[in-house]
Order: structure tokens, then sequence, then C-alpha cells
């Protein structure tokens, strides 16, 4: 698939992290790539907490989307379905390990660690300047209908 899967999957989500339609959003774009999800992503000065900096809460907003839609393609995956089950986070955890240089590409990774059949636990990393600054932690739940984000790709 050369489009990410929010692209893909997801061109009218208007989510700020990852929505293709937020034209104010982050719009981070996630690809596989082997047995990882991949996001190579450029911060603006309007993203940073300081001059050079990432703001801490930009940084848990990407590693949300990206792993929540790391979730999302892996139960999709698994139940052999052509569309993602729309995911919510359940809970996830962020260490900020050092400062998230702006001044070149952001890199996030993730991978599912453990899974039922509506739920994924990912783990993933930021990286930026050669160095992990950031990792998490979280669990994605297929939402069902009635839920608010039921159906909102």
């Amino acid at each position: 698939m050369k489009q990410s899967l929010q692209d893909h999957y997801a061109p009218k989500n208007e989510c700020f992290g990852c929505g293709p339609a937020n034209a104010k959003g982050l719009r981070i774009k996630s690809f596989v790539v082997g047995d990882e999800v991949v996001c190579t992503w450029q911060a603006e000065a309007h993203h940073e907490a300081f001059p050079g900096v990432l703001n801490g809460g930009i940084v848990g907003a990407v590693l949300d989307c990206h792993l929540n839609w790391t979730a999302a393609h892996h139960l999709m995956q698994k139940a052999g379905a052509a569309t993602p089950p729309c995911t919510v986070t359940a809970e996830y955890a962020v260490k900020l390990r050092r400062p998230t240089p702006t001044s070149g590409p952001i890199t996030l990774r993730a991978k599912v660690t453990e899974s039922d059949l509506d739920r994924a636990k990912v783990s993933g990393t930021l990286e930026a300047g050669g160095k992990i600054c950031a990792t998490c932690e979280g669990l994605f739940v297929a939402v069902r209908e009635g839920h608010p984000a039921f159906h909102r790709w």
C-alpha cells in the first residue's frame, strides 16, 4: 500500500493527530513496514515548547494516534476484514526520555505486543536526531455501534 493507513482508510477523518481532513491538525501518516508501523513526521515551530524542542503534549498526541492506527490495522488483519475497526485509546502511558529536537524528521515506530478479538496492546517509540526521545505503551479497543467514535472513518 503506497498510501498511509490514514489516507487509505480514513480520508475524511478530522482527528487532530492523524486526520487527513483536519487542516489545522498534525496529520501524521502511518505506513506498514514489515512487522511494524512507521511514520516520519516533521514538526513546525508552532509545535514547540521552546525554540528547537517539541512540546510534550504533541509528543503524546502523535504517539497516541500512531499506536492507535497500529492497533486498528492489526485487528483488521487478524479478523481478515477489508477495513479496520474504529478503535479508541483505553489507556496509554508516555515516557519522555529526552528533549525531542524539531530541526529534523521525527520517526514513530510501533508494534502490537498482545491482542484479543477487539483490543490490542501496542508499544512504540519516538525518535529524533538519531535517539529515542520518548516511548509509549497503550491499550486500544474496537468500539461498537452507539459509541461516538463508531464509523468515524
